[in-house]
């Protein structure tokens, strides 16, 4: 596409209002090719050169040559980079030398798996591998094929939720599978990171464990977008060492990337026009030009917002364009993702507005361009979404639209940040205690647990496994644990995308069927007794949430308003594990309970966002004990904000709110995947306190992160504070779209004493100003 033509439409439009922060131009990459070190299998090689593969990548040929030689490898490459050759190209080549050996592929989503099931396909049938050689295993498998699979498929494509749930509990069935496996492909693992990625480890390390148990000792693939710590991850989600191979031999066409700030509509507040109004405008803008388009959105919410205002937009200039565009994400039945996949991929849709469901490598075509709304909290997920545009080498265009928040407007305003700065670290804890003795006992039920198994399940295993003894889950008998009588098929009732427990159905009381599934861990927020819930741009208001069979009631709405929760959040220190010291303060790092109530819920009118009211609810409180930093406050600054009469409460908060903001630029995670709590005086302390923890039991390592990183994080969170235009705080700065204080007290001037404290800064000694 000719996106400076584009470009300079968008500004000189009557609307135009000096959006554009930054434009990164990204020229072209000529493509770098790599040699093998020993030719491939004549029928292979000829195969691929059908397929127009003759030559290979740096990177193809590196992961192939290492695989060769025995060693484990994660290759860690851009979007579109021919990732799957490397692993398709040693998988083929070894069972094609070995008609007895087995290949488990594991992909995050069941759609990434039917879609590398045809990519595979037709490279190798039928002159490589009979169509039943390669299948699919999930849980849209019928019942009457998975024999059939079992026993024949030489290659089978699952996702980590059917290897724990219905592969590995089933061992016995899968034996002659697991006893001839050879190599254990895991796509996308960058994906595998927080809680679902330390559940993924503990089930990665059960497959090794039974692989053992029939003696085999598989070689393990992993491909991974580009992140920091690619070879750390490797060995962290495995229990093995690794070779890692990240030189990028693929071309790529050049990208106009634009960093987009909504205008201010109001200086003194430094309020910004609504980010969900500009993705509408750039997105409809977009496909009114015909230009295929993907908007991404951080939220199912606002993904179906933006849909709902893009789908209204469009009708009133030309209503057949209106039904062109669809809205993605996850929690929609398997047929309708698949529906939609197709239609954007065939070229009936122009458009789709998704979550990051629609983030991974499914093939959808070529699109021209990507509209990311809002910084999807990290660099390796940033440059994912944007690389969904120009993915066969054509010249592109992608737009990161700055929200009201610390860590989006920290970039609008340092793009360096964003282009210079090297790839987050992506964190598991495959040893939290509460996702490991979950897999302690789906262990058991496959295979009574022995000493020797903490080669496989990590060395706190002794130490859960006496904890489980301790609760009457395992019994010991001549040195093996056993589960216990009482506990039947544990594998059922583990989530490994969760920690907090079984998910909500969601139940359209029009038509008393399902309308979806919603995660157990904001069912409090999202499904609470009168809230509103879009699927597929349509309303619907819950009307009741039953608790004890996790099923949400909702029925059909022509409400114009949506709903926001409030909640309160109470923390009690447990064990400090570590502390330092750093600038003039202590930095502490511990264990903690949250305890975090909904306490109401707010309705805002679409588009405006104006307040309509405000509901009370009646919930049961949620706790959790995670990890959590905190540290002192200064005695020099914190004695200025005293006595310039400045609100120290409202700095605490303040400085509280704009750090958590900001600690994703130095941790793969969310801002939703962190919480945190201020207080003059905290009783466990007898001080002045910040924390700032994981929000998730057991705690995942972003805390140990930003205990890690603290000063760092300091220096990034006063840029936030001191560079925002506005006075007396903002959401781009101070203001916090989950606080359950209403933002309520808030002090920029006095947080921006202590954070300057905090950082070394010199604090002025006030002075007062002489008789007049």
């Amino acid at each position: 596409m000719d996106t400076s033509a584009f470009l300079s439409d968008l500004t000189s439009q009557r609307d135009y209002s000096g959006q554009i922060a930054h434009v990164e131009h990204i020229p072209p990459r000529a493509s770098e090719y790599g040699k093998l070190e020993k030719p491939l299998l004549p029928a292979l090689q000829g195969r691929l050169k059908e397929r127009g593969f003759v030559r290979l990548y740096i990177h193809q040929a590196e992961a192939v040559n290492q695989t060769r030689q025995g060693h484990n490898v994660i290759i860690a490459t851009a979007s579109a980079s021919g990732k799957s050759l490397c692993y398709n190209i040693a998988v083929a080549e070894a069972l094609l030398a070995d008609p007895t050996a087995r290949a488990l592929y594991l992909f995050p989503t069941k759609a990434l798996a039917q879609d590398q099931l045809r990519a595979l396909r037709e490279l190798a049938y039928p002159d490589l591998f009979n169509l039943d050689d390669i299948a699919t295993f999930d849980g849209d498998t019928p019942s009457a094929e998975r024999g059939e699979i079992r026993k024949n498929a030489r290659i089978v494509l699952s996702n980590p939720d059917m290897l724990h749930v219905g592969i590995l509990p089933n061992h016995q069935t899968w034996s002659r599978f697991l006893r001839h496996l050879k190599y254990v492909v895991v796509d996308e693992a960058h994906t595998y990171r927080g809680v679902f990625g330390s559940h993924v480890a503990c089930v990665l390390r059960r497959l090794r464990r039974l692989c053992h148990r029939y003696g085999a000792d598989p070689q393990f693939i992993l491909s991974s977008a580009t992140i920091a710590n690619p070879g750390e991850h490797a060995e962290r989600l495995t229990g093995l060492p690794f070779t890692v191979v990240d030189r990028d031999g693929s071309p790529h066409g050049g990208k106009d990337f634009v960093f987009w700030d909504p205008p201010i509509i109001d200086k003194a507040k430094s309020t910004r026009r609504s980010a969900n109004t500009e993705a509408t405008n750039l997105f409809t803008g977009l496909v009114s030009r015909g230009i295929r388009s993907l908007t991404f959105a951080r939220t199912r919410r606002l993904t179906e917002l933006i849909y709902v205002y893009s789908r209204r937009r469009l009708a009133e200039a030309d209503p057949a364009l209106s039904e062109r565009i669809k809205p993605y994400r996850a929690g929609y039945l398997p047929q309708e993702r698949r529906q939609i996949e197709q239609a954007l991929f065939n070229g009936h849709l122009i458009g789709v507005v998704a979550t990051t469901a629609l983030e991974l490598g499914i093939d959808i075509g070529d699109l021209d361009a990507t509209v990311l709304t809002g910084y999807p909290g990290s660099i390796a997920s940033t440059w994912q979404q944007a690389g969904r545009s120009g993915r066969r080498r054509s010249w592109s265009l992608s737009f990161l639209i700055g929200l009201d928040g610390p860590l989006d407007q920290y970039l609008m305003r340092h793009p360096e940040a964003f282009f210079q700065k090297g790839f987050e670290h992506a964190l598991v804890n495959p040893a939290n205690p509460y996702i490991l003795r979950e897999h302690l006992l789906c262990a058991a039920w496959e295979m009574p647990l022995s000493k020797d198994d903490e080669k496989f399940l990590g060395a706190t295993m002794s130490q859960e496994t006496a904890e489980l003894e301790k609760q009457g889950l395992l019994r010991e008998r001549h040195g093996r644990w056993y589960l216990s009588t009482s506990v039947a098929y544990p594998a059922q009732g583990v989530n490994i995308r969760s920690t907090f427990g079984q998910d909500f159905a969601l139940v359209n009381t029009a038509t008393n069927s399902l309308l979806e599934t919603v995660e157990s861990s904001v069912a409090f927020f999202q499904v609470h007794p009168g809230a509103i819930y879009l699927h597929q741009g349509e309303s619907y208001l819950v009307s009741k949430l039953d608790l004890t069979n996790h099923i949400a009631y909702a029925g059909p709405t022509t409400a114009t308003y949506y709903t926001q929760t409030k909640e309160l959040t109470d923390l009690r220190i447990i064990k400090v594990k570590q502390e330092k010291s750093a600038g003039p303060v202590k930095v502490y790092l511990g264990d903690v309970e949250v305890t975090t109530t909904v306490v109401a819920y707010r309705k805002k009118a679409q588009f405006t966002e104006h307040v309509l009211g405000e509901e009370p609810l009646d919930l049961p409180p949620q706790r959790y004990t995670t990890v959590a930093l905190w540290f002192d406050l200064p005695a020099r600054a914190t004695a200025q904000v005293v006595q310039r009469q400045l609100d120290f409460a409202g700095g605490l908060h303040a400085t509280e709110h704009a750090a958590i903001g900001i600690l994703p630029l130095f941790a793969l995670c969310d801002r939703n995947d962190i919480g945190g709590l201020s207080t003059p005086l905290h009783p466990d302390t007898g001080k002045a306190q910040i924390f700032i923890h994981d929000g998730y039991p057991g705690g995942i390592g972003i805390a140990e992160k930003g205990f890690d990183l603290i000063s760092e994080l300091w220096q990034a969170t006063l840029k936030v504070v001191t560079e925002c235009p506005c006075e007396d705080g903002c959401p781009s700065c101070i203001q916090s779209p989950k606080c359950g204080n209403n933002n309520k007290p808030l002090d920029k001037k006095a947080a921006r004493l202590l954070l300057e404290g905090l950082v070394g800064k010199t604090v002025p000694v006030s002075r007062p100003e002489p008789s007049r």
